[in-house]
């Protein structure tokens, strides 16, 4: 089978550079118009050395990449020859190591990466995902270091619409009520009082004596009745802004994060309350992965160009984005930082804005965006890390620049989708070389691993030990993981229903074992452990009940949907303290990797009609609804309703569990190719309706033949047992292609597309 994906032209102009590659115009201009100055690197440089980059390490990456297929092809005749759940699973796992899936662990690694950033290193809470091509959301996470619990609480359904409280039409007494008792329950828990409540203050108040000659401030708190009090433990007051007789902000801080008591009696929210607070801020997002990859559609050189301008201007603090909102134009830019006095009395400045990481696509992926001497696609994750390591420069040569992202002088790149340690390896290699080409000192550029791939999971201690000196994080991407799970097991047999997929041995050993491993190698005070997404952003009271179970199993960090999920799940960090709890987890056993090793799959499948009829919609229906809008509007990310109309954060990664999912089905015969179709022209009504509100959509009904977006789920499905790795990429990138060609007509085209099509 083919491992690289179709391609059609960049639709712009292309001119020869260095080493004889072709690179498309509106790079050109991007990169000597806008990325480079201010560098002292020159396009002769970067181009040249893209170009040694290509030559060296291509050859290695296809490599990487027919070594993937040739494994797969292996455990595929062994599967068929096995057929069937795995009965003899130490000999299943003598296979594995016998055809080198599968190596020896190595008796001891020690993470010594350097040079990281407290908010990485040091601090646990929530992460934040976006899509960088979008400006305005990259903004918006970016800025969601501080969030408002107030709003968090009144706007999202914590506080339940009963007893008068409903959020709907202007601001509710009752409902705001509702949340400041909240705020007040949170702050009695958190940072609580020596003695009586936060709900009986009436002023919060600083003393500055220098009895001991330290010139140091206290906090305290006045109570109904006139007592006064002060806090259980008086170092959790950290500072404060405003006049020490009347502070507008006291600055708390628990579990290392800190808490923004905000006072105003002449605010509308401040005038209600008896000690005049207007609103309780918390640092709430630390980090942030701006993504490149699976929440993009970026398919040729002007799409590369969006991602790329909007990440160099995150790192010279000079992206701005203006909208409307509710009539009104908004503007926006990055935070500044925050400044208060600390107790001591000395400057205190806090970062307004979350550390930044960028996520780079991953080694499959090739783009037209540059031409190599053959006229071939150049490897996409070649450019991307050279172009985002190089935007980077403007960073880390800020000297006094007001917007910093790393204080410590660091470049935090995610690399998704590495196959083992090999190719956690190589791309320690491929970094090492980007850092020589813009003169950055060697591990400038640190690594952050998806545990997201099966090689990589029951490989996870020799992939850190491959990277042990610029790893800076570890994190189950469970649904990419869910995909290449049925995608290896793909000739075995029939899996379980996706509903089913949470409680099977695997994923529970693959999930403790990130975390016991990361741990034994050191990663708890150098990186972070992280855990996969909560996908439902409407859905907060549910996250708030479920969510702590994350910090509770030693992560240091967990995606979040949205700046107000991260205001809401930073809670569960106050509640929970990561360092201790990994203390506790520190020499526990792994799960065994005989469960890690064990497919999800059904001996003797007993579903009714009725019960695949209700998968085979479920499944139908989240492709097209993803892919609809992936095709027509180039958005690789965003929240899609499912069947039963509850909107869902959908990417690449849950494309490619409902794609693998059928395609797994329709392989063992639990439905067939007509059953699929019936559904598919079924559920295109709905999303079709589910989508009428939007003017910019194209609806697929009426004209099911002539909709690219529908053929498009079409081969993502019946192709799925083919495509490389069970990824998506390849054939969403050449179907978005056709629509942009559509959209452009006289465009010209090199691919051959004839093969495409359901």
């Amino acid at each position: 089978m083919s491992i690289m994906p179709v391609f059609s032209q960049t639709m712009t102009t292309v001119q020869t550079k260095a080493g004889n590659l072709r690179v498309a115009d509106v790079l050109i201009r991007f990169v000597e118009d806008e990325l480079l100055p201010g560098t002292g690197l020159s396009a002769g440089q970067l181009w040249q050395g893209l170009a040694s980059m290509v030559g060296e390490f291509g050859p290695d990456n296809q490599a990487l990449l027919q070594r993937r297929e040739h494994l797969q092809t292996q455990i595929d005749a062994w599967h068929r020859e096995h057929a069937g759940p795995v009965q003899d699973v130490a000999a299943y796992q003598r296979f594995l190591e016998d055809i080198g899936y599968l190596i020896p662990e190595p008796a001891s690694v020690a993470v010594t990466t350097l040079g990281v950033d407290h908010e990485i290193a040091d601090l646990a809470g929530p992460q934040l995902v976006v899509p960088v091509i979008n400006a305005r959301y990259a903004l918006n996470a970016a800025n969601a270091r501080w969030g408002s619990l107030y709003d968090a609480l009144y706007g999202s359904d914590v506080i339940p619409e009963t007893d008068g409280s409903n959020r709907q039409g202007p601001y509710n007494p009752a409902r705001g009520a509702r949340v400041i008792d909240m705020g007040r329950d949170l702050l009695d828990e958190i940072v609580p009082l020596a003695v009586g409540s936060h709900h009986q203050a009436q002023r919060y108040f600083l003393r500055v004596t220098d009895d001991d000659g330290s010139g140091r401030a206290t906090l305290g708190i006045e109570l109904k009745g006139g007592r006064q009090t002060c806090l259980r433990t008086p170092q959790q007051f950290v500072g404060y802004a405003g006049e020490p007789a009347s502070p507008a902000h006291i600055l708390l801080v628990n579990n290392g994060l800190h808490i923004d008591l905000q006072l105003d009696p002449a605010h509308p929210i401040g005038r209600q309350d008896a000690a005049g607070v207007k609103d309780i801020v918390l640092e709430s997002a630390l980090t942030t992965i701006q993504d490149c990859e699976d929440s993009v559609a970026a398919v040729d050189a002007d799409d590369k160009v969006l991602v790329y301008r909007n990440w160099l201007g995150l790192m010279t603090g000079k992206l701005t984005d203006s909208f409307i909102r509710q009539g009104k134009a908004v503007h926006r830019t990055l935070q500044e930082d925050r400044k208060f006095t600390a107790a001591t009395g000395a400057p205190l400045c806090l970062p307004g804005r979350s550390l930044m990481l960028i996520r780079n696509v991953g080694l499959l992926m090739s783009t037209d965006a540059v031409l190599d001497a053959n006229g071939d696609p150049v490897p996409e994750g070649f450019l991307d890390g050279l172009i985002t390591a190089a935007a980077a420069l403007h960073d880390l040569a800020a000297g006094g620049k007001r917007i910093r992202n790393s204080r410590e002088g660091s470049v935090y790149i995610v690399k998704p989708k590495m196959h083992g340690p090999d190719e956690v390896a190589f791309t320690c290699r491929l970094f090492a070389r980007i850092e020589q080409i813009l003169g950055m000192s060697r591990c400038t550029l640190k690594l952050g691993i998806m545990d997201e791939e099966r090689r990589t999971s029951v490989n996870l201690k020799a992939c850190i030990a491959a990277a042990s000196d610029r790893v800076i994080f570890i994190n189950t991407g469970f649904l990419d993981r869910t995909g290449d799970e049925i995608h290896t097991c793909m000739e075995a047999g029939p899996v379980v229903r996706k509903a089913d997929m949470k409680t099977q041995r695997w994923i529970g050993a693959y999930e403790d074992r990130n975390v016991t491993i990361g741990l034994d190698c050191g990663l708890a005070g150098r990186g972070q452990i992280g855990k996969g997404m909560w996908a439902r952003p409407d859905d907060m009271a549910q996250m708030l009940r479920d969510k702590i179970a994350h910090p509770r199993a030693g992560a240091s960090c967990a995606w979040v949907p949205s700046p107000t999920a991260a205001t809401l799940h930073v809670l569960h960090y106050h509640r929970v303290s990561v360092a201790e709890r990994q203390a506790q987890l520190l020499h526990s056993p792994q799960a065994a990797l005989a469960d890690l090793l064990t497919p999800p799959l059904v001996a003797a499948p007993d579903w009714t009609q009725a019960e695949i009829a209700a998968e085979l919609e479920n499944n139908v229906q989240g492709v097209l609804g993803y892919v609809v809008r992936w095709i027509d509007m180039g958005i690789g990310c965003s929240k899609v309703p499912d069947i039963h109309n509850t909107g869902l954060m959908e990417d690449r990664a849950t494309l490619r569990i409902s794609c693998q999912h059928l395609g797994n089905w329709l392989r063992h015969g639990i439905c067939n190719r007509d059953q699929v179709l019936a559904t598919l022209r079924r559920m295109a009504a709905v999303v079709d309706a589910q989508n009428a509100h939007d003017p910019d959509y194209r609806p697929m009904t009426g004209d099911l033949a002539g909709s690219i977006a529908f053929q498009a789920a079409c081969d993502l499905i019946f192709k799925a047992r083919e495509q490389p790795g069970g990824y998506t990429e390849p054939l969403l990138h050449a179907w978005r292609k056709q629509v942009k060609t559509r959209n452009c007509p006289g465009q010209p085209t090199v691919a051959d597309l004839d093969s495409v099509g359901g």
